[in-house]
């Protein structure tokens, strides 16, 4: 008997006329570990909500057909005895968090089941140890970074003695090398406690690093594909239905390479049989990408920043400057100061050392009302900045502070929302939005305001390939009009495709200053900064070119359209 079977089960929620599952037939045995994908509004969520109890104790609806888990009809039992069988990790951390300090919000689980306290402290302590969060434990859970929150978020799960164990886009917030070791965890949860795990991830390539059973791709509520890693990667499937396939399936395909499941190319040392077809293709491709100069609009000069007086900066003495129309992605593990490092440039946060300029003008003493004129900054946590509750009136509020008039402002918050693709949702309650929603409300209603420089904090995270293609395009387009973009980004993938040249800074300090593709093909750097080499890089490691530099260049720029090969 299946540990989780759905039969021909259906769900509508209250407040929508249309079913947002349809007719699920899906079966998930003990032991298994299953990767579901699809773009946003496939109703993956929501089918992971049926298995532990949000549906229907949190969200109401109707349904039809059958779902149990373990046995039990979850919406015949309570949201508390389904705790007991399935661990939740959710998107939305801050909605997850009870507890008064990370310590506290950890041994939840520990204290609902009346763990004695001795040993509640000896599981709470390893459970962080084991997510390099130990240090954390008297904090606010609160006052963390996303990636931070992220890592106590998992450190909550391994206290919980649940057999299943659900993660809702575990890897949304965190730099390359956590999410490795978040999967690391994950797996080691698979393979050594037997646990049942259930991954719902746009990050595909990143889970399946990381062997798995199962992909079930989720479209429009249905399920339209259920396979293996390597049956669904030889296919079209993915790409087909508006989801990434890993960087190293797209080389393969643009070259041509015809791919089946006995190739097992979800493993990519076995790709070393396309080698020289790899190989032939970049020798006779490849050419030069020209740069052109632009001119300075943002300078840092000697930049310091320290939260109080006595204590140690927390960025150091860093200094770059951005062109007219050029994208920058600032990289970096969680905690190096790239948040930070924005917050100085927006006026946020006041450097107590350095200089800034725009274009010719000190900008060090202007309020932040002033440089807010010129510089937009859209946060990481979409929470911390919406105030409104309805999303028109959010990407409105700047334009109605500033006084313009109710026809100019209705006429750009309607194009705003027409490019960030939520003209459709413009009278809905912002609350009723996906994260990744609430994310691209928060830019709009930056991007309303037309400034000159664009600060970007993790613009992508949760949002599904399609919503995310469009929306760096958009920025492109944006960029090609003069204005600067900033971004901090922990994918690898939005850097190699859309920056021109990349910030890389460790421990509060700027390490690197240089292209993207010269960065990510360094690995004393990606080492340095805890950032993860490309597959495109693998390639050109087992293709053995000499320069994989421009390895990375010509297949990225191959892989998104031919643009300046």
């Amino acid at each position: 008997m299946a540990l989780i079977s759905f039969k021909n089960f259906t769900f509508r929620y209250s407040n929508l006329k249309t079913p947002t599952l349809k007719n699920i037939n899906l079966d998930i045995e003990a032991g298994q570990k299953i990767l579901i994908a699809g773009p946003s509004g496939s109703g993956k969520s929501t089918l992971a909500h049926c298995i532990n109890g949000l549906i229907p104790f949190r969200y109401k609806g109707d349904f039809s057909g059958s779902l149990e888990v373990k046995g039990m009809k979850p919406y015949e039992s309570s949201i508390h005895e389904i705790r007991r069988h399935v661990g939740t990790i959710l998107q939305d951390q801050d909605g997850q968090f009870v507890g008064l300090s990370v310590g506290e919000d950890v041994a939840f689980s520990y204290e609902n089941d009346n763990v004695p306290i001795d040993i509640m402290k000896i599981g709470v302590e390893n459970a962080l140890q084991e997510v390099e969060m130990l240090n954390f434990i008297k904090e606010v859970p609160h006052n963390l970074s996303g990636g931070q929150k992220q890592k106590v978020s998992v450190a909550g799960i391994l206290t919980t003695n649940s057999d299943i164990l659900l993660f809702d886009e575990p890897l949304a917030n965190l730099d390359p090398y956590s999410s490795k070791k978040a999967m690391d965890i994950i797996d080691s949860l698979h393979k050594n406690q037997n646990k049942t795990i259930i991954i719902v991830e746009h990050r595909i390539e990143d889970v399946l690093e990381h062997d798995v059973d199962r992909i079930i791709l989720m479209h429009n509520g249905e399920i339209v594909a259920d396979g293996s890693p390597d049956e669904i990667l030889s296919k079209n499937i993915l790409s087909r239905y508006g989801l990434r396939e890993p960087l190293y399936i797209e080389a393969l395909k643009s070259c041509n390479i015809q791919l089946r499941p006995e190739d097992k190319i979800s493993k990519i040392e076995n790709t070393i049989k396309f080698k020289d077809k790899l190989k032939e293709d970049f020798e006779t491709n490849f050419e030069n990408n020209r740069n052109t100069e632009k001119n300075p609009i943002i300078s840092l000069e000697n930049i310091s920043y320290k939260y109080f007086k006595d204590s140690d900066y927390i960025i150091k003495d860093i200094s770059f400057t951005v062109a007219s129309g050029e994208m920058v992605a600032v990289l970096g593990n969680n905690g190096a100061g790239k948040s930070t490092l924005l917050k100085v440039i927006s006026g946020i946060a006041r450097h107590q050392q350095g200089t800034i300029r725009f274009m010719d003008d000190v900008i060090d003493k202007w309020s932040v009302k002033k440089r807010g004129q010129i510089i937009g900054y859209v946060m990481q946590n979409p929470n911390h900045m919406i105030t409104k509750n309805i999303v028109f009136d959010e990407v409105a509020s700047g334009l109605k502070n500033n006084g313009y008039d109710e026809k100019f402002i209705k006429e750009r918050v309607e194009e705003t929302l027409q490019i960030c693709g939520l003209y459709q949702y413009r009278n809905w309650p912002v609350m009723s939005l996906s994260y990744g929603q609430k994310k691209r409300v928060t830019i709009a209603s930056i991007l309303a305001m037309q400034p000159k420089v664009v600060i970007l904090d993790e613009p992508t995270a949760g949002q599904d390939y399609k919503n995310y293609r469009e929306f760096m395009s958009f920025l492109e387009k944006i960029k090609h009009t003069g204005i600067s973009i900033i971004l901090i980004t922990h994918d690898m993938h939005l850097a190699l495709e859309y920056a021109e040249r990349a910030i890389v800074m460790s421990q509060g300090q700027l390490i690197a200053n240089d292209t993207v593709y010269n960065v990510l093909s360094d690995r004393n750097i990606i080492e340095k900064a805890n950032l993860r080499e490309t597959s495109i890089s693998k390639l050109g490691d087992i293709c053995e070119v000499k320069d994989k530099s421009k390895f990375l260049s010509y297949f990225t720029n191959k892989i998104k359209g031919g643009a300046d090969i």
